[in-house]
């Protein structure tokens, strides 16, 4: 159920909030320990929104989710609500926790094709109720950015993310902090926005506006991967246990550097004997701004020779909901391998 909040009689724009719950919003109960509040009580908090010059409208999950039990029934909730409204408003934020909100703006920046209007997603790390919370900047600016316009078109027209004064395209984002204010990056994407006195846009940056679109929600998502990180002394059980876990269809490897694994016959074997099996393995960078370039060095000349992906710049969050997406999709192996070293909604160069 939708309510609506109408600050004005003739709005620049109007904004469905979806409000998934996370740290904003949460507010002091009887005892003093915070717990997830209802909406009314996060306006309340913001006085400020009734000067914006915004008509609100908010879709609230019934209860609250702390992030970290994001599942991706919720990723398809969030973007049904979404294609459901999109004809009749100018935005979307979406209010979501921190800790899993570059897998949920990846998913939906892949899930939502032919996206012509923002959506958003923000949050804080600081509940609402906190006298030093970020919540109310992050949130205020997010609407501002959702409502712009240039020349009777919306400035943003793709999944971001906004924290801590800057605008991250939301599948290049990452979180790095759990205890500052900055608590996401984009090492390998320019900042598309930085909200100082004004809010400066890079527009080279920004996803072109594209009149023809129409938007088509793919709600198709397979959870049949597995993440193999590699480390210092992983030995042949662990890896073998990993890449032959049942129903596996995809394995994302967490490779060191620029795309290094061990130069071990064993590994390499294991690693061929899946791919021969018809497990898609995509190999990305564990370093934070990192790029696989498969065979820069010996230690990885060996992938290109057994049918290893080489996943170029995705973060660890862009390439599991990409790969989730794909095999949503499609059931074509050679298809899904095209399509992951290709960029579907800016997610890699």
């Amino acid at each position: 159920m939708i309510s609506t909040l109408e600050f004005s009689a003739s709005p620049k724009a109007s904004i469905l909030i979806i409000y998934t719950g996370g740290t904003l919003g949460m507010d002091y109960d009887e005892k003093g320990a915070l717990v997830p509040c209802d909406f009314e009580r996060v306006v309340a908090r913001i006085p400020l929104l009734k000067e914006l010059n915004i008509n609100l409208s908010v879709i609230s999950f019934e209860p609250p989710i702390d992030s970290s039990n994001v599942k991706i029934e919720h990723w398809v909730q969030i973007g049904q609500i979404i294609k459901d409204n999109y004809a009749a408003f100018d935005g979307f934020i979406v209010l979501h926790g921190t800790d899993t909100m570059a897998y949920s703006a990846s998913a939906l920046s892949y899930m939502l094709q032919g996206l012509n209007k923002p959506v958003i997603f923000t949050g804080a790390q600081l509940p609402i109720a906190s006298p030093r919370s970020d919540g109310r900047e992050n949130f205020v600016t997010a609407l501002e950015i959702a409502a712009d316009m240039r020349d009777g078109r919306p400035v943003v027209s793709e999944v971001c993310i906004f924290f801590n004064h800057l605008l991250l395209r939301g599948n290049r984002s990452k979180k790095v902090e759990s205890r500052h204010f900055d608590a996401f990056e984009s090492e390998n994407y320019p900042v598309l926005a930085e909200a100082g006195i004004v809010i400066d846009y890079n527009y080279a940056a920004l996803k072109e506006y594209d009149p023809a679109a129409e938007l088509i929600f793919y709600p198709e998502l397979k959870d049949e991967i597995v993440i193999l990180k590699l480390f210092p002394g992983i030995n042949h059980k662990v890896v073998s246990h990993i890449l032959n876990t049942p129903s596996i269809k995809g394995v994302i490897m967490e490779s060191y550097g620029s795309g290094n694994v061990p130069h071990q016959p064993w590994f390499l074997d294991l690693l061929e004997s899946a791919v021969n099996k018809g497990v898609v393995v995509l190999n990305v960078s564990q370093c934070n701004g990192g790029n696989v370039i498969q065979g820069k060095y010996e230690a990885s000349s060996a992938l290109n020779q057994i049918g290893i992906i080489s996943g170029g710049d995705l973060t660890i969050e862009a390439a599991t909901t990409k790969m989730m997406h794909l095999f949503g999709r499609s059931v074509e192996l050679d298809e899904i391998r095209k399509n992951l070293i290709t960029s579907i909604s800016g997610e890699m160069n």
